[in-house]
């Protein structure tokens, strides 16, 4: 939870390519490009990123953490002043504000170089340098909230109404009395303070054993080619090999990579659950979803019904399965299965094109719009091919008062094509906010994070399938909207489902073992998937090779909530009478302005969103049922033209 702003970092990943093709099932059944590893000195300048917007050097860097740790510093001294008056708040939050935006820069300056050659260890350790002043100054700043706190909410509420410098921070300071009750003392604070280093040794753990510690097995496939199964080379053969005996080689292989640790990985995700139990029974919550959900104030009931809803809304998703099955002349399904194209085209997407089609989709949302998103599309703040050591997948990083940086693994498929229009949704998301929110509003919460970046993926689908006349291409075009639903939505959901069942076992006191953990994903399996697909064994231990599951707990489940968010509002702006869609964008681009000056599910409301209400998630449930229905159609037609 997130009591007093000093970091607010904002990285929105997208889940598809690589080694985080795991989070979502993103196919690309166009011509696939091989993984091409690229020394990075041979990429032109113009496809890299320049990091000199943030820092000169390492030199600027330096001297920033300095000025950033003698603000710390400062911070720490004004303890005991807040009771004197408004001006004491003021001055709290301005120096607040400065420590912030240093932190942005200091960390992106380091995260973003590291991730360009995870081998370059001087880097990580100028990371982890960052990370110790950050934990540093939470112990420094543990005092502002309880202290905060010892004010009257209504004279609270009157400094702010009578000193207009205050109002930026209305929102921020309020919400701080809601949560009132899950404030400790001062004691208190500093104490669990202390705590946060150790409470992300787990998560660094984990990623130093599944990334950098982890060694790729090579396969002989049925071709007689050896291949090493990095994350991408092994997602390259899911994609592209015809034959399924390949396919479940590869998939065996590289699974075992995970499980031959599997007893490792369940002592780290023990960990982490149970630091998660630590701190919302610190904090007076009564459950770790609770705890999880209310510093943004979200309703338990929103991923309650999510799950509900999902897991009985499961036949449009085993249907598709069974398509996939029957069009494949499989005689067994698995997981897979789900990547192998069921028709080919010769066709690829360029980063040039990618860039050229995405601008041309995102018309709609208005001139403004477009223009900030080209000029941040030709910018050199996107890092677009794949080099040797760098940081596999994709991702947005916002670094307030630069912009946006977006990290891209680009190969000439469809996939990596919607991957950059998907980064470039939240680039521009956190340009947006930046540039209408002063610094206290600013950072926009994960719950509305992906609604920017599955918007623009629906426009770039709608923008392609303009041009496309041939029915196998459209086959593949409905199918990638599909597959997005199945990716985005089902599957996020599962592992929602599984986290959130974990959870409850250490609250209730359970042993957790690799064996519990593997046969709680196994029945989450059952409860989706049914018979459509054979639950593998090895994919029954999924979990251990999740990132997000060790990374940011009860976090996947906001790519379902945004998907059902991004579908209802892409509807409301592309159909109707033009007066009802010329609204729906100005309220559209007033939730990507908003950054975070209101509760999220408020946001969403007031873009045309009610995620209390079943409504919406159900609307994706009948979405993919008649996208189902399309494709055998479709299917139909591209077996009559043949």
């Amino acid at each position: 939870m997130k009591f007093q702003t000093f970091h607010p970092l904002k990285i929105a990943t997208r889940a598809g390519l690589a080694a985080a093709f795991a989070l979502t099932l993103a196919m690309s059944n166009f011509a696939l490009a091989k993984p091409d590893t690229r020394n990075r000195a041979e990429i032109a300048a113009e496809y890299k990123w320049d990091f000199t917007p943030i820092f000169a050097n390492w030199d600027a860097w330096e001297s920033a953490l300095k000025d950033m740790s003698a603000k710390m510093d400062e911070y720490a001294s004004l303890k005991g002043t807040l009771a004197s008056g408004p001006d004491a708040v003021l001055r709290a939050q301005l120096l607040s504000d400065e420590i912030g935006k240093l932190s942005y820069k200091t960390y992106c300056y380091a995260s973003l170089q590291r991730d360009v050659d995870q081998r370059d260890n001087s880097i990580d350790a100028k990371l982890q340098r960052v990370q110790a002043l950050f934990a540093k100054f939470g112990t420094q700043s543990s005092w502002f909230t309880p202290e905060l706190l010892t004010i009257p909410e209504a004279t609270m509420k009157k400094w702010i109404d009578d000193t207009p410098a205050l109002q930026p921070y209305r929102f921020p300071l309020l919400d701080a009395y809601r949560l009132q009750k899950h404030v400790l003392d001062e004691k208190g604070e500093k104490l669990l303070s202390y705590s946060s280093q150790a409470n992300s040794t787990p998560r660094t753990v984990y990623q130093n054993l599944s990334t950098a510690d982890i060694k790729f097995p090579t396969v002989k496939l049925s071709d007689g080619k050896e291949v090493t199964l990095s994350h991408g080379a092994y997602m390259h053969i899911l994609n592209t090999n015809p034959n399924q005996a390949d396919r479940a080689l590869a998939f065996d292989a590289y699974y075992k990579t995970f499980t031959a640790n599997i007893n490792t990985y369940a002592s780290i995700y023990n960990g982490i659950m149970q630091r998660d139990w630590f701190v919302a029974q610190a904090r007076n919550y009564s459950t770790t979803l609770e705890a999880a959900l209310e510093g943004n104030n979200i309703p338990v009931s929103v991923v309650e019904n999510l799950i509900a809803t999902a897991r009985v809304g499961n036949k449009p998703l085993q249907r598709y399965l069974k398509l996939r099955k029957k069009l494949l002349g499989l005689e067994t399904y698995h997981i897979y299965d789900n990547y192998v194209p069921i028709y080919q085209v010769e066709k690829t997407y360029s980063y040039e094109d990618s860039r050229r089609l995405t601008v041309e989709a995102i018309e709609p949302l208005g001139a403004e719009y477009v223009k900030k998103f080209k000029d941040f599309a030709f910018s050199k703040q996107i890092d677009v091919y794949e080099n040797e050591g760098k940081r596999s997948g994709a991702y947005s990083m916002g670094v307030y008062g630069v912009g946006s940086y977006v990290l891209l693994n680009h190969n000439d498929t469809l996939d990596a094509a919607f991957t950059f229009a998907h980064e470039g949704g939240h680039a521009l998301h956190s340009v947006l906010s930046f540039e209408n929110q002063p610094f206290a509003t600013s950072d926009y919460t994960i719950f509305v994070a992906e609604v920017a970046s599955t918007t623009n993926e629906r426009f770039l689908l709608d923008r392609i399938l303009k041009d496309t006349t041939d029915p196998k291409e459209r086959f593949l075009l409905l199918q990638h909207a599909v597959d997005s639903i199945m990716g985005t939505f089902y599957r996020q959901i599962v592992f929602a489902d599984y986290e959130l069942r974990a959870h409850r076992l250490v609250e209730q006191g359970q042993p957790i073992t690799a064996k519990v953990l593997t046969d709680i994903y196994r029945q989450c399996l059952q409860d989706y998937y049914g018979d459509a697909m054979v639950a593998d064994e090895l994919e029954c231990m999924t979990w251990a090779r999740i990132p997000h599951f060790f990374n940011s707990p009860y976090y996947v489940y906001q790519y379902a909530t945004c998907f059902a968010s991004s579908a209802q509002i892409f509807k409301t702006m592309t159909t109707g009478p033009e007066a009802s869609r010329k609204a729906a964008v100005e309220n559209y681009l007033t939730l990507l302005k908003s950054g975070g000056n209101d509760y999220p599910v408020e946001q969403l409301k007031k873009a045309g969103v009610d995620l209390t209400k079943p409504e919406a998630v159900q609307a994706v449930v009948d979405q993919l049922d008649e996208l189902v229905t399309q494709l055998e159609q479709e299917a139909e037609k591209v077996r009559s033209k043949n």
